[in-house]
């Protein structure tokens, strides 16, 4: 039996970011991308995850095949962003991230997951693994909803 093809895709991308690294103007322009690309990212039925770790941006992105494309070329293009590179875009059967945007910085808090990724030499050397990346953002959401008293996700 052949297997059904979805219009549910994910895409794992990583770029460098061009925005401050004095932290106030950086908070301000970081929340500013997070409420921008929630809205656009409610219009188009996308479900996404955005890493910041230093100056490297680093998301998976959920949605229909076309407007997950419309999203990664909006992204592509936003001078906020340089050397964007696709890691992972594949099918998927079901969503696994469960807001339109949500943004996680690297903190000392966190800190324990980043590491245990190993993610950060791989973005130097230009090789993130799609699998570093998305056990790190579906760690990150876990860790998120845990806070919020959600202990499971029905997706």
């Amino acid at each position: 039996m052949k297997n059904k093809r979805t219009s549910l895709v994910h895409l794992i991308y990583f770029s460098r970011l061009t925005i401050s690294n004095e932290p106030a103007l950086r908070a301000k322009q970081i929340g500013d991308i997070t409420r921008q690309a929630q809205k656009k990212n409610e219009f188009a039925v996308i479900t996404s995850f955005l890493i910041i770790d230093q100056n490297f941006a680093i998301q998976v992105v959920e949605g229909e095949r076309q407007s997950v494309n419309e999203t990664f070329q909006r992204i592509a293009a936003d001078s906020r962003h340089r050397d964007v590179q696709i890691v992972e875009w594949r099918e998927i059967a079901k969503r696994e991230f469960v807001s339109s945007f949500t943004t996680v910085s690297r903190t000392a808090a966190n800190e324990p997951h980043f590491a245990k990724s190993g993610l950060l030499p791989m973005l130097q050397r230009g090789t993130p693994k799609s699998s570093a990346i998305h056990g790190l953002a579906v760690t990150l959401q876990a860790e998120s909803m845990a806070k919020q008293g959600i202990d499971h996700l029905f997706v």
